[in-house]
């Protein structure tokens, strides 16, 4: 009798998990923006981070530092599927991955210890996050209007540096995206590839984004793990994201060759920039 009570709770429980389940997949908003979101990364290669993050903490008003934790892991899920096409094109240099991750996982685990060492309340870690995260939308709209300029202006003089420094510049390019990755989830896109372009002015594009790509799956699956820990990750939100991300990035995939590119890139420097500001005032 006591085994059939307890089996029978264990029935319910499970019903009850598998229909919010259910009902979190279906949930339209969220589902919406993972879809335009993804369709954005499909077309530009960058601006999960950059573009999630804020949607989700002025649109549906979700606490910055939780945006940023769901974000983190809303990552790495995306960005796993789309290492897998650039794995299967060849186009992913592990070898610079490795570099990258050489800086950047150390880096991630470091702020994350250090966060959970000055033991930040809800109210703080929101204020944190924000004053990290307007700055970095702000820079990464920057570095996406100002690219070609940047790469013209250092591209020449980064690519007669010594090979072992190359190298570890691309440590501490991985350590920096970690710190920045960490705390507000943006840079893994736009800061990585344009600091991939210039320290591998003689690699292709298509290797350098895929090289991106790949990163970022360590990263902001360490880092989102992390924020799960911590409990500022909203499994919810996270699901319903994800319903709609996989089917936009193949749809943004399939529609890049047939949008101007320079286009894409300032409208969404300039949704940055909007989002940035607005998080600032």
């Amino acid at each position: 009798m006591l085994t059939h009570s307890i089996s029978q709770k264990y029935n319910i429980r499970t019903y009850v998990l598998i229909h919010e389940a259910v009902e979190v997949i279906i949930e339209p908003a969220f589902m919406l923006s993972g879809l335009a979101v993804g369709f954005v990364v499909g077309l530009t290669g960058v601006g999960g981070g950059s573009l999630m993050t804020p949607l989700l903490i002025l649109l549906f008003g979700i606490h910055p530092a939780t945006a940023v934790g769901t974000d983190l892991l809303y990552a790495a899920a995306t960005k796993t599927v789309g290492t897998a096409v650039h794995g299967a094109s060849h186009t992913v240099e592990w070898r610079i991955v490795g570099r990258l991750a050489l800086g950047s996982v150390p880096a991630t685990v470091l702020t994350l210890l250090l966060i959970s060492w000055l033991h930040f309340d809800t109210a703080t870690a929101g204020a944190v996050t924000t004053w990290v995260l307007a700055p970095a939308l702000c820079v990464t709209a920057l570095v996406l209007l100002f690219r070609p300029w940047i790469e013209t202006r250092f591209g020449q003089s980064l690519a007669a540096i010594a090979p072992h420094r190359t190298r570890g510049l691309t440590i501490g390019t991985g350590a920096a995206l970690g710190v920045l990755v960490s705390l507000s989830s943006v840079g893994a896109g736009a800061l990585g590839v344009t600091a991939l372009m210039l320290l591998y002015p003689r690699l292709p594009v298509s290797r350098i984004v895929g090289s991106d790509i790949a990163h970022a799956v360590p990263l902001t699956l360490i880092a989102g793990i992390g924020h799960w820990y911590f409990d500022l990750v909203d499994p919810a939100i996270l699901g319903s994201l994800l319903a709609g991300s996989i089917p936009g990035i193949i749809l943004g995939s399939y529609a890049a060759p047939r949008i101007p590119d320079r286009a894409l890139q300032y409208a969404l420097a300039g949704t940055l920039l909007i989002a940035g500001t607005r998080l600032i005032l």
